[in-house]
């Protein structure tokens, strides 16, 4: 049936803007997103399919063109207009950020790395660089290793954050396993790399394993 047909109250785009977007299901989110249906099949059944052929939502935002253009109802617009709402997500978190002070305390970064890094396919080592007051300055991905590794090179990481003026950083990487738990490396790495921002007189402020769906701090479980 199509959308135009159903009760006013239950269409999709009119529910959203009565009772907000959190009252509306996965499909029916998609289903705004696609649009319009094609022959046989309103837009909320394509968001329906969409989500059993990958899965998830996660899995729809985090597909290639390749992989949702194959999908019912997903075309290259469509790809972009879900792109730009993740990408919009992602700078959200990231404006929350650069407030004041907003390191002051572990899980400030939490969600902006999670959102950031959980997805990659391969390990990649990145560093947030901070002022005296421990604003965000930059976000740089910095080394990009295999499904279960990066090199990871202090100088390199001593070089970029006196590029950026840097006065502290915090380390994050992500494990594509989706297990946040620290290994051994992850400990001797850090330990190299806070003792080489020494010497340039950069604090370490912490190092974030992301995962799945959880963050581990190093700080908090005391390895910093």
């Amino acid at each position: 049936m199509k959308i135009t047909n159903w009760p006013q109250h239950e269409r999709p785009r009119e529910k959203l803007l009565q009772f907000g977007a959190e009252t509306l299901s996965d499909a029916e989110l998609l289903g705004i997103v696609i649009g319009n249906g094609i022959k046989g099949k309103n837009a909320v059944e394509l968001g329906r399919d969409a989500l059993a052929k990958h899965g998830s939502v996660r899995a729809i935002i985090s597909a290639n063109k390749k992989q949702l253009g194959s999908t019912p109802g997903f075309g290259l617009a469509k790809f972009a207009t879900l792109n730009a709402c993740f990408e919009l997500s992602k700078r959200s978190l990231a404006e929350a950020i650069q407030k004041p002070h907003s390191f002051t305390h572990a899980d400030s970064a939490s969600s902006y790395l999670l959102a950031r890094l959980r997805d990659k396919p391969h390990e990649v080592f990145s560093m947030l660089l901070l002022d005296s007051q421990h604003q965000l300055i930059a976000f740089r991905d910095m080394f990009t290793g295999t499904i279960n590794s990066a090199a990871v090179y202090p100088r390199e990481l001593v070089k970029q954050a006196l590029e950026d003026n840097a006065a502290a950083v915090i380390l994050a990487h992500n494990h594509p396993s989706g297990v946040a738990e620290p290994s051994q490396a992850d400990i001797q790495i850090t330990n190299r790399i806070q003792r080489a921002m020494e010497l340039i007189d950069v604090r370490v402020l912490d190092h974030f394993v992301v995962g799945d769906s959880s963050v581990v701090s190093f700080a908090q479980r005391g390895l910093l």
